[in-house]
């Protein structure tokens, strides 16, 4: 699983999901327990395992040391031979120039060591070889003879560290196993409801989550089912609303103008009047654009750069009719994943807001340049004027729904939505608004939008 990157003062930081926080816990308690769990077995195992060790080898040296004292003479070769051929255990005599070494000092040899001094008598010596030949040496006598009785130390010994290692290997595995499951099978439903949250956040119809589970998942579920479906009945009758609103209010203004024109009243009367109802019209007209939803995301990718280009030939015809100017410069081949309708409001309400507010103070024009450009990961597109720009203090402030400047760049007013609009509809995918005002240069709006690669087999959406 790749964890995205976080650039911090001392560089990049992962930044781990919820997934991995709960796998990362749950294993280290896993774990922690494991190796609890490994000392109280070996501590539970030392004890038993020294005193049926101590118990095996003073059998094994009465046993021994009895056969050969009452075996003839003639038979005692054969039987030393076949207890090492077939029992691994060696009689050899004891010599004082014996070279010695003792035992490991650990708790279970001293242990070991000491069971068999109190079977066997405190004058049996244990050494761990006898001139440098490894073993468990246990001395013994017959008579006034000195023997040694050698075992291999693999029968003596705790469990071998091979085997510790896989068993705690297999444990390891198991209890990471353990947790991937646990943990996935709780942010499962995690998962899900994000996918749908996504899903509703971009102005899609999400899809029902399973009622069925665990009782606080299905409640939670639930609640949000019920309120998916409440929000886009309450979309759909703000939609109906406002389109009511909309059809009783245009109605009335386009029989006000047409009572104008007939009246008699002075061309200066009659050109004010009709300037404050096509400003009543525009505010309903935004407003209605800011009630509209986002259109659906596409799955491929569509041609920014196509549909910026037909844009910008239908808007500038129009911004030269009302006696303004609009250029373009957008380069070929950028790609998005945005609903090309989606696109076309964001820009076009950004070259409205040019038109409008955007007039150079030298010849009362708004002299407007569309650009659009691939940047790292991102698209970039700039729409700039040659206006007094804003101040610096209310950019933010302008963002929001309904607000407008306080005076408006070219006193003209309108209903304060056309940025909210831009700004609402990049929201749904992933995109970015910045304004930058400069008072020698204008005001300055850039949106950012993550680019995608363009495949051959993708058909670009228009």
């Amino acid at each position: 699983m790749t964890t995205p990157m976080k650039q911090s003062g001392h560089g990049f930081r992962p930044r781990l999901g919820l997934f991995s926080r709960s796998f990362l816990l749950i294993a280290s308690l896993m774990l922690v327990s494991l190796g609890a769990w490994l000392q109280v077995v070996f501590n539970i195992e030392e004890s038993p395992r020294a005193a049926q060790m101590a118990e095996r080898v003073a059998s094994t040296v009465s046993i021994t040391r009895s056969a050969l004292v009452y075996a003839p003479p003639q038979v005692r070769p054969a039987l030393l031979l076949d207890l090492a051929t077939k029992e691994s255990l060696r009689v050899q005599p004891r010599a004082a120039s014996d070279v010695l070494e003792a035992l490991p000092h650990t708790s279970y040899w001293d242990q070991v060591s000491r069971e068999i001094r109190n079977r066997l008598g405190g004058q049996t010596v244990m050494m761990w070889s006898v001139n440098q030949v490894p073993g468990i040496w246990i001395s013994f006598h017959i008579d006034r003879d000195q023997y040694w009785l050698v075992f291999d130390r693999d029968q003596l010994r705790l469990t071998t560290g091979r085997e510790w290692l896989g068993w705690i290997s297999a444990s390891l595995l198991l209890a990471l196993l353990g947790a991937a499951i646990s943990v996935r099978f709780i942010n499962q439903p995690l998962a899900r409801l994000a996918k749908v949250t996504q899903q509703l956040a971009r102005g899609e119809m999400p899809t029902p989550l399973s009622e069925k589970g665990p009782t606080e998942i299905r409640d939670l579920n639930t609640a949000f089912n019920r309120m998916a479906r409440d929000l886009r009945q309450n979309e759909a009758d703000r939609e109906l609303m406002l389109a009511g609103i909309s059809h009783d209010l245009r109605t009335p203004l386009a029989r006000m103008r047409l009572e104008i024109e007939m009246s008699h009243m002075t061309d200066d009367a009659r050109q004010a009047i009709d300037e404050d109802l096509a400003q009543i019209n525009h505010s309903i007209g935004q407003l209605m654009e800011y009630a509209r939803p986002a259109g659906q995301v596409p799955e491929a990718g569509i041609d920014v750069s196509r549909v910026l280009q037909d844009l910008f030939e239908r808007e500038r015809s129009h911004t030269e009719s009302l006696g303004s100017e609009l250029k373009a410069d957008i380069a070929p081949g950028l790609q998005a994943r945005i609903s090309a309708n989606d696109l076309k409001r964001i820009v076009s309400n950004l070259i409205e807001n040019a038109r409008r507010y955007g007039r150079s103070a030298g010849d009362d024009r708004a002299h407007i340049t569309l650009s659009a450009y691939q940047l790292g990961n991102l698209l970039r597109i700039e729409v700039q004027d040659q206006g007094v720009g804003i101040p610096h203090g209310d950019i933010q402030r302008l963002l929001r729904p309904f607000a407008r400047g306080e005076t408006a760049r070219t006193g003209v007013s309108g209903a304060g939505l056309g940025l909210a609009i831009v700004e609402r509809l990049l929201g749904q995918v992933g995109g970015k608004f910045e304004l930058i005002s400069n008072p020698s240069q204008g005001l300055l709006a850039r949106i950012e939008i993550p680019k995608i690669k363009a495949r051959p087999a993708d058909k670009p959406v228009a």
